[in-house]
């Protein structure tokens, strides 16, 4: 298996990075997703261009924050080499704490709803991943473990890596390894078409979408992060012996609450009968419109039960009041000479 180039092309002398190129169609294809949601949405294309705005610098400032921030030995002997960004070196779960942070400024600023803007987001956040993934391979990193078996030295199940590499930390000098960018890329894209295709419109509560694809991300990434060679780890935190891997844990604590919230709320508005925290404006219509039906039915009950119980009250009343005729009393017997007995 031959790799092929980092470069994709040049331009007056200077080299444009695949990285680079695939980080930018998965912004492309991000932003024309969304503009599409925001219009079903009843959201403004100026909107969806300011988020451009905050979204973009706030998510790569982020990425590249977190990245370093848990591989800071390496970066604090060349602090110049943290803006070399075109050099790989960006952590998604950094690029969603950005952006976020700049989404929830945003948000309180236009005085917008924070959940359904994260919901406009979501699908073509996750498809972005799936395209950006592509450019680890190109950089040659975010593989896996090693494969030695000469039957399984195929991609896209492996993938080879050259020169000189590491693996946990380790000169490693077996050229194969688990193509876990791969992976990960075709999660995210099954990922998309359940968000896409499936969930969007059929979602009751602003959030849905986007709680969906924390879960279904950090179900595969905590899984995924355990086979990879160059994983991020919690400073110098170990658990049983091993290095804490700083995205495995925060992946296995996203997937947990997020289920745990959607089970929990699930449970409860069967049990309320409505809908929960945090309710879309559809949902809210419908809630107000199934309360009004409720309320209309228990006033018709409510009367057709008062006019039953009237009716035996004025039975009783008839019958005081003379309806049937009233016996008189009884004469009292007459002696023999005519008077009365007493």
């Amino acid at each position: 298996m031959i790799n092929p180039s980092r470069v994709a092309f040049s331009i007056f002398g200077r080299d444009i990075y695949w990285y680079g190129v695939l980080m930018a169609l998965g912004i492309v294809c991000a932003v024309l997703l969304a503009m599409r949601e925001a219009k079903r949405k009843q959201v403004s294309e100026d909107t969806v261009l300011d988020l451009c705005l905050v979204l973009i610098p706030s998510g790569v400032i982020g990425a590249r924050l977190y990245y370093v921030l848990f591989d800071l030995k390496q970066y604090l002997a060349d602090p110049i080499r943290i803006l070399y960004i075109w050099e790989g070196g960006l952590a998604i779960y950094g690029a969603v704490i950005g952006g976020l942070i700049g989404l929830s400024i945003y948000a309180h600023a236009k005085k917008l709803r924070f959940f359904k803007l994260t919901d406009i987001i979501a699908p073509g956040l996750v498809l972005a991943q799936a395209i950006g993934r592509w450019g680890n391979f190109f950089n040659q990193e975010a593989y896996g473990l090693p494969v030695t078996n000469p039957s399984l030295l195929w991609f896209p199940f492996a993938v080879r890596i050259d020169g000189v590499h590491y693996f946990n930390g380790q000169l490693c000098d077996i050229p194969y390894h688990l193509a876990t960018f791969f992976y990960e890329s075709m999660w995210c894209l099954l990922v998309f078409l359940f968000l896409w295709f499936v969930l969007r419109k059929r979602a009751k509560h602003d959030g849905d979408v986007f709680i969906w694809y924390i879960m279904l991300y950090g179900f595969e990434r905590m899984f995924m992060e355990g086979l990879r060679a160059d994983s991020l780890t919690l400073f110098d935190l170990r658990l049983f012996g091993k290095a804490v891997r700083i995205s495995q844990l925060l992946s296995a604590l996203l997937f947990l609450a997020a289920l745990i919230f959607l089970v929990v709320r699930h449970s409860r508005e069967k049990k309320l009968g409505r809908l929960l925290w945090p309710g879309s404006e559809e949902g809210a219509s419908a809630a107000a419109e199934s309360a009004a039906l409720f309320d209309t039915e228990s006033a018709g009950r409510a009367a057709g039960d008062a006019g039953e119980e009237k009716e035996p009250q004025t039975e009783d009343n008839g019958k005081a009041g003379g309806d049937e005729p009233a016996q008189s009393a009884p004469e009292a017997p007459e002696d023999g000479d005519g008077s009365p007995r007493e």
